[in-house]
């Protein structure tokens, strides 16, 4: 999909009406600097930019992310201005006087950094300067251009001044338009892909990308956290060990009172910490506090102590779900999926929750489907970029993925949907798809949130018009 012709229209179609204004609408949340360190070890801020000072900065090597005091990453490698790479540390900050106030200055554990990174800037000019009095460049990053953002947006839920050309077009015509989205946006994520297995292998790449779709929007990042502190390889050295090692990287472990616990739950937790506990010293740093994690507002189903056990299924049968990929087949796949099954989750939402009576999945039809169309698909078209027979799979690839039917909504999607269509009879049919959510979401992201018109300015409905 890397090059598909009706992907790259809706890329032209873009770069053509690109909207250069603020939006009105309310700004993301700014993620704090834990997702922030997480989202760059990820890779998905890039690896070039402009710094604040003119230089071309080429990020060569992320670096090794500290857990102690000290720079956020060490050893990572930098290059300045085409020059040979820098080898040293990296620090990212919210704000970039961050760097004073918090001491940086004048710690000599800083004197390594080669790399300042921050999401705002102070109203003054500031330098970021080493004990030494060293100048560090500083590179400004926005949360706002990462794709599918921890947080929600806040949108706007009425109809937008393209509804009315959409509402003439005849169907087959917008279906094109939504195609071509959609088709782009599966093109971003497996460049996504791409970057995540050139940054940390192929199998450490897919297995943080199931942890993240696991976790939902809500806990996608201590999922993100927890397969990144422990890579796939570490993890299945010891296979009995995989569920108390995610439990206890988790925290959910932590000095549990087995008294509450009635049984089988307490044989289950006892069973988890007796195989936790010998580790739990060497791997104290590594666990994720306990304010990262949402644990109200959430569907029982969709708890994260459920997910974990899911992530550890996934872990313990990765051989085989390696090779259901090899058969680039989703029904394959999601045969998988819906195999995983544990004795003990199958009737259980919390480790606190009394039993249902009735067994459930592990993995539900909802998140494979979503795993199909965040993680397999663009893990597809990301191994298809340079294979021989390329175009002829990235076609199945295409077909497969547009049949995808969807499962799930959220505001988000509604709120697109209700900008281009309003009560257009034919909303609930473009719908119908994972790919037209997709599309409809990359629109939204694409022409709505960046425009400060009220819609009067967007050129989106004008596009339509040209559009063939």
């Amino acid at each position: 999909m890397t090059n598909s012709p009706v992907g790259s229209r809706y890329a032209e179609l873009l770069l053509c009406a690109r909207v250069r204004e603020r939006s009105l609408l309310l700004p993301l949340r700014i993620p704090d600097e834990l997702e922030l360190q997480a989202r760059w070890f990820a890779g998905e801020f890039g690896r070039n930019f402009i710094a604040t000072g003119g230089e071309k900065i080429n990020v060569v090597q992320v670096g090794i992310w500290n857990r102690e005091a000290g720079p956020d990453f060490s050893d990572a490698a930098v290059c300045i201005n085409g020059d040979e790479p820098q080898r040293g540390c990296v620090e990212i900050d919210l704000i970039d006087r961050s760097w004073e106030t918090h001491g940086h200055s004048t710690n000599p554990a800083f004197d390594q950094t080669v790399l300042h990174v921050f999401v705002e800037r102070s109203d003054r000019e500031f330098f970021t300067r080493t004990s030494a009095n060293r100048n560090v460049p500083q590179v400004q990053i926005d949360p706002a251009t990462l794709p599918e953002a921890f947080s929600a947006n806040i949108p706007l839920a009425r109809p937008g001044r393209c509804h009315a050309p959409l509402e003439n077009l005849p169907e087959p015509h917008v279906r094109t338009i939504l195609d071509a989205a959609a088709q782009f946006r599966l093109q971003k994520k497996a460049a996504r892909i791409r970057a995540k297995i050139d940054n940390h292998g192929r199998d450490n790449a897919l297995f943080q990308e199931i942890a993240a779709t696991l976790g939902y929007k809500e806990n996608k990042l201590p999922f993100t956290l927890i397969a990144q502190r422990c890579p796939l390889k570490a993890l299945r050295e010891k296979p009995d060990e995989i569920e108390s090692i995610l439990f206890g990287l988790s925290g959910f472990l932590e000095a549990p009172n087995l008294a509450v616990y009635k049984s089988p739950t307490r044989s289950y937790v006892r069973k988890l910490w007796d195989r936790w506990w010998p580790r739990r010293d060497e791997m104290r740093r590594l666990i994720i506090p306990r304010s990262v994690w949402k644990l109200t507002s959430t569907r029982p189903a969709n708890h994260p102590q459920r997910r974990l056990a899911a992530l550890s299924a996934f872990a313990q049968e990765w051989p085989a779900f390696r090779r259901s990929l090899g058969q680039r087949a989703p029904s394959i796949v999601r045969k998988f999926c819906e195999r995983l099954d544990h004795p003990f989750w199958n009737f259980r939402y919390t480790l606190s929750a009394a039993p249902a009576r009735d067994p459930m999945a592990l993995v539900g039809e909802s998140r494979v489907a979503e795993i199909l169309a965040n993680v397999i698909f663009p893990f597809w078209c990301a191994a298809d970029a340079c294979h021989p027979a390329a175009e002829r799979r990235r076609i199945n690839v295409w077909q497969d993925y547009a049949n995808l039917r969807a499962h799930l909504t959220n505001r988000r999607l509604e709120t697109a949907a209700a900008r281009l269509f309003g009560g257009d009879p034919r909303r609930q049919q473009f719908t119908k798809t994972i790919a037209h959510q997709q599309a409809l979401l990359q629109i939204y992201e694409d022409f709505c949130l960046q425009d400060n018109s009220d819609c009067a300015h967007c050129p989106f409905p004008e596009q339509m018009a040209k559009w063939r």
